[in-house]
């Protein structure tokens, strides 16, 4: 289960206002003065007129434009300071939203997605930026709410009509826009999903993009990726469609509404109750308003977008771990062995694997499947039905997750390069100098990745490089033997290689990890003969049971056996 108690949509949310709540006053309280600001321009601009410019007064002129400079000026800078700190406090929520996420991925106990690559990285970048933005159009909804009551107010005193047509005409105009909210929610979310989906898929295809060729599905794969790019396609423009209904229903409510109050105006202008400075500011400030109406507007389809990604960030943040935690540390400074007594669960049915310290033992098993779930419990992703599965003589799932690491690595058959050199795949923490490195791709037969590059140990490598499966296969190896640990489990770690190379892998392995007195434990799930021959015991399973153990030479005077091993 997660470490803490799951986050929703709306605690996200609520947590980044929480933390930020200082900054954003101080960005709320900018925006607003620059809000306000607009809208005492036109107002200012009437006060002129009538004041100035009607009567001729050149003092009154003179302070006026000055006023109207300065209040520009408060204009521009307000803004830009708020807006730049609703942006820093965006940005930096939005950055620790990844990182949180990325966190949750990296953790030493791992976490139990089901998600692709491409889609865990949607989430971490659309995801999180999406659930965000609401930060800023909370400023902006708040500014414009302001502005709209300091408008009315401005209105009332003018003319009460024109007051009660912008207090009544605004709620009204929002209310209705907020009908389309829901909807844009909802084709938002579908977007999201999709697009993950299909990023997931396109990350998917690259990788595999080798073995695709290999079977000549390149066809097939790319159908399947178009068809998930098109279901992409459709709610991203299902979503456009969306935010369109709501700005055109918004632009045209808010026009009736602003048309309303300037022929409002217009009357009481032709009457004489309003004067020429007087109409000229309501008719600026009417043309104003349709900005902070549609701010206001929108702010339910936002807020509402911006839940649907931050509920998908929680809810991603709330998967399990993979491993239990544990809590029991190994005993020190002892040889440590590794027991399997009638391990039972999923397709392991009975399954009996010893190896002592100072072993290298084999594990031929009939089924890649069985072979999956038998190093899920080794890593300790999965829990045995039955049996107990020791480590030290302590059970697996009850050392500490670091304790257990430390012991006991499991290299599994899929390889993962990075993008570095062969030197830093090989060590990435960069701990190990260049002659053992040399020594560890050698023992991995794989001292022809440095041998025959003018760049040696610096020799570029890309997740998507152009190294064969077999070179990867071995700088893997190498990089799995650089760890050094007491108890080593590989899958299938020769499967792309050719026999002579397997041979000498075979050979180099047992002298690096089992030389004299050692009391190092490997255990190698394979069926190559190179590496069952080198191995000091072979355990077969078949159908998820424990069916033989003994010597490869023994063994091989079993039919069944010869049929996985010689094939």
């Amino acid at each position: 289960m997660p470490d803490h108690p799951p986050l929703t949509g709306g605690g996200i949310i609520r947590r980044m206002v929480r933390r930020n709540t200082g900054r954003l006053s101080g960005s709320f309280a900018l925006l607003c003065v620059w809000q306000l600001c607009e809208a005492v321009v036109p107002i200012l601009i009437g006060v002129i007129i009538d004041r100035a410019i009607a009567p001729s007064d050149t003092t009154a002129f003179l302070v006026g434009a000055a006023a109207l400079c300065l209040l520009m000026g408060t204009l521009s800078y307000s803004y830009r300071f708020g807006a730049r700190i609703a942006y820093a406090v965006t940005q930096r929520e939005e950055h620790a939203l990844r990182m949180e996420i990325t966190a949750h991925v990296l953790h030493p106990r791992g976490a139990r997605t089901g998600m692709l690559a491409g889609e865990t990285l949607s989430v971490a970048t659309g995801d999180a930026q999406a659930a965000t933005q609401v930060l800023r159009w909370i400023g902006f909804t708040v500014s414009s709410t302001v502005v709209l009551i300091a408008s009315a107010t401005y209105l009332l005193s003018i003319d009460v009509v024109l007051g009660l047509v912008v207090l009544v005409g605004v709620p009204t105009a929002v209310g209705l826009s907020q009908l389309v909210s829901p909807f844009v929610a909802r084709r938002f979310s579908t977007e999201q999903q999709a697009v993950a989906e299909a990023s997931g898929m396109a990350t998917d295809l690259v990788q595999g993009i080798r073995p695709l060729k290999g079977i000549g599905a390149e066809e097939a794969a790319g159908q399947r990726y178009r068809r998930s790019s098109r279901v992409a396609e459709r709610a991203a423009v299902g979503t456009t469609r969306g935010w369109s209904a709501m700005g055109a229903i918004t632009k045209a409510l808010s026009g009736v509404l602003l048309a309303a109050v300037a022929l409002v105006a217009g009357l009481r202008a032709l009457d004489g109750e309003l004067t020429l400075g007087q109409f000229i500011a309501v008719v600026g400030l009417t043309q104003f308003l349709a900005e902070p109406v549609e701010l206001v507007a929108h702010i339910g389809a936002q807020l509402a977008t911006s839940y649907a990604s931050a509920k998908r960030v929680a809810a991603f943040l709330a998967t399990p771990r993979l491993v239990p935690p544990g809590s029991q540390q190994p005993r020190p400074a002892a040889p440590y062995g590794l027991k399997l007594d009638g391990v039972g669960g999923g397709r392991l049915q009975h399954v009996d694997l010893h190896a002592e310290p100072g072993e290298l033992v084999g594990v031929l098993v009939d089924d890649p499947a069985t072979s999956d779930a038998l190093v899920d419990l080794l890593t300790a992703e999965s829990e045995p039905e039955s049996g107990t599965v020791l480590l030290g003589g302590t059970p697996l799932t009850d050392l500490a997750v670091d304790a257990r690491r430390e012991i006991l690595l499991t290299a599994r058959h899929h390889v993962d390069l990075f993008d570095g050199t062969v030197a830093s795949n090989v060590d990435p923490r960069g701990t190990l100098d260049d002659d053992t490195v040399r020594a560890l791709l050698d023992t991995a037969a794989a001292d022809d990745l440095v041998a025959t590059h003018p760049s040696g140990l610096a020799r570029p490598v890309r997740v998507d490089g152009a190294l064969s499966g077999g070179q990867r296969q071995r700088l893997a190896l190498a990089r799995a033997l650089a760890a050094d640990a007491p108890v080593l489990v590989l899958q299938d770690p020769t499967s792309a290689v050719d026999a002579v190379t397997e041979q000498e892998i075979a050979a180099r392995l047992v002298a690096r990890r089992h030389a004299a007195e050692s009391t190092r434990v490997t255990v190698v799930i394979t069926s190559s003969p190179a590496l069952l021959a080198g191995a000091d015991r072979v355990v077969v399973v078949a159908e998820g049971r424990t069916v033989a153990s003994g010597q490869h030479t023994d063994l091989l005077d079993r039919s069944d056996y010869r049929a996985l091993v010689l094939r």
